[in-house]
């Protein structure tokens, strides 16, 4: 069993790798800072994180989500070693709240949200790398945002994709495709043993192949459509950069120190909320374990050179669905980039970027299945239109304001649901008993006055509060004001149990 494992948690993790050496790249372009930065993340990710982590199958490096505030740092501070003190901040503030038990944040993101947040991830990835499959490569690799850097959106660069297709691209994606398809359904099921290799890696040797084959052709792909390591950024010594102690008294540093922390940290637990959905053992996470490891992380990072990091949901979903078992599988995609990009740099730049398109292609596919969306269905409109809005949200917005649009619309059919729930009428002939079967707040108005307006004259009415534990000031109010008018229209009005339930229970203890 325990090798049956290690064969998972090795073939996973040369996946993981595959995925995460593009992105990594893509990251610290769009970040606007050395390339060498992003590689330096991913290794500190995969191999101290993946260590100090309190998930077993999440994996971290540098995100997507933090690309504008990495970037937009850079410029305000000046230099990329005096945003590396910022890093610094990030770590040790993450710590911090690690040890104060912010992780509990992540508990308030109901489940609809999380879903809605896979499958919209899942349809980001496919929606992002098909231009890459067709040999256009203008937006960096790991951008999820809806609007790119070149101003245009996702369906127009799928457009401009499509028009300015590259032959080569196309055929080797075509082929990548069916091999991934076949190996997954066919292959393995037939083959026990094929497991030990994964598919991905045939689809990149196969690309490598390829691309060789079509030598000076029009299907030749040409070098800024392949993996580009800097070749001469050698990682022996990770980078000449550190952080620029010397500005420690600047302000800023502690503003962008603290927006990095807060962003990560959130990122950082829905992923690993999220990750915890997909596992198929059901185990569930540290997330106190796992904010101490990102601030330990990012810390490192810092001295070393590096990005600043989060838990991926993009590479914690490609560990999951190549099959990892533990977080080895983490670890060892830390050591594979470093070694990778220490021995192997010249060869890993003949990857062509199409081959790793299709790779991430069907890990979207897996993410947005059909068994999710209509388990979601299934669980009523109190579930599905949170799972709706929150995929709307972040296919036209990004990350984590779409989640926050999702938590938003969730907590709002909560509160209407329970609202509504909360004032019972009964009636026979001219009496009537309204009765509050829950707590009651200034929510609860429209409801109670159009109830309290539909008392006929003459009519007898009993207000029971006795369900209640607390009573808004406004339902008071009205009340009161509906004594008055019940005297006029001849409603004989009864009320109980609703005296002394002004305040909530934690108020009572304040009092």
């Amino acid at each position: 069993m325990k090798i049956d494992r290690l064969a998972s948690d090795i073939s996973a993790s040369f996946v993981v790798f595959l995925v995460a050496l593009p992105l990594c790249l893509g990251i610290s372009l769009a970040s606007e800072a050395p390339l060498v930065s992003g590689l330096i993340a991913g290794v500190v990710g995969g191999i101290l994180v993946g260590i100090l982590s309190g998930s077993a199958l999440s994996v971290s490096g540098p995100a997507a989500g933090l690309t504008v505030i990495v970037a937009s740092g850079i410029r305000e501070l000046g230099t990329f070693e005096t945003f590396q003190l910022a890093v610094v901040v990030c770590g040790v503030l993450q710590i911090l709240f690690a040890l104060i038990k912010l992780h509990r944040v992540a508990g308030i993101f109901p489940a609809s949200v999380i879903k809605g947040m896979l499958a919209a991830i899942g349809l980001l990835i496919i929606l992002k790398q098909i231009p890459h499959a067709l040999g256009r490569d203008e937006t960096f690799e790991g951008n999820l945002d809806f609007l790119s850097a070149t101003g245009s959106n996702t369906f127009a660069d799928i457009v401009k994709a499509v028009l300015s297709a590259h032959p080569g691209a196309v055929l080797l994606s075509v082929i990548s495709l069916f091999v991934l398809i076949v190996w997954d359904k066919v292959v393995i099921k037939k083959i026990p043993n094929a497991k030990w290799v994964p598919g991905p890696l045939i689809v990149v040797v196969i690309g490598i192949l390829l691309n060789m084959s079509f030598g000076s052709s029009p299907l030749a792909i040409l070098n800024e459509h392949l993996v580009q390591i800097p070749l001469t950024e050698g990682l022996w010594l990770f980078s000449s950069t550190s952080p620029d102690w010397s500005s420690f008294t600047n302000p800023a540093i502690y503003k962008i120190g603290f927006v990095l922390a807060v962003v990560a940290s959130i990122e950082t637990l829905l992923s690993v909320e999220a990750i915890d959905r997909l596992d198929p053992m059901h185990r569930i996470s540290n997330s106190r374990k796992e904010l101490f490891a990102q601030g330990a992380g990012n810390t490192v990072s810092a001295f070393l050179g590096g990005l600043p990091l989060t838990a991926v949901i993009v590479r914690g979903s490609a560990n999951v669905y190549s099959g990892a078992k533990t977080r080895y599988s983490a670890i060892l995609h830390g050591v594979f980039l470093l070694f990778a990009v220490w021995i192997f740099a010249s060869v890993l730049n003949q990857i062509p970027l199409a081959s790793l398109a299709c790779i991430l292609i069907i890990i979207g596919y897996k993410l947005t299945s059909k068994s999710l969306v209509m388990s979601v269905y299934r669980d009523g409109p109190d579930q599905f239109v949170p799972f709706v809005v929150t995929i709307i949200a972040i296919l036209l917005t990004d990350l984590l304001t779409g989640v926050l649009i999702g938590l938003f619309v969730g907590i709002l059919i909560v509160v209407l649901s329970n609202s509504y729930s909360s004032i019972s009428v009964v009636s026979d002939g001219k009496d009537h008993l309204l009765r509050f079967t829950k707590d009651v707040s200034f929510l609860n108005k429209i409801r109670l006055k159009r109830e309290l307006a539909k008392v006929p004259a003459g009519s007898r009415l009993w207000v029971d509060g006795s369900r209640a534990a607390f009573i808004d000031q406004d339902i008071y109010d009205i009340l009161e004001d509906y004594k008055k008018s019940a005297d006029l229209n001849g409603v004989t009005l009864s009320v109980s149990n609703v005296e002394g339930k002004k305040y909530p229970s934690f108020m009572k203890k304040l009092r």
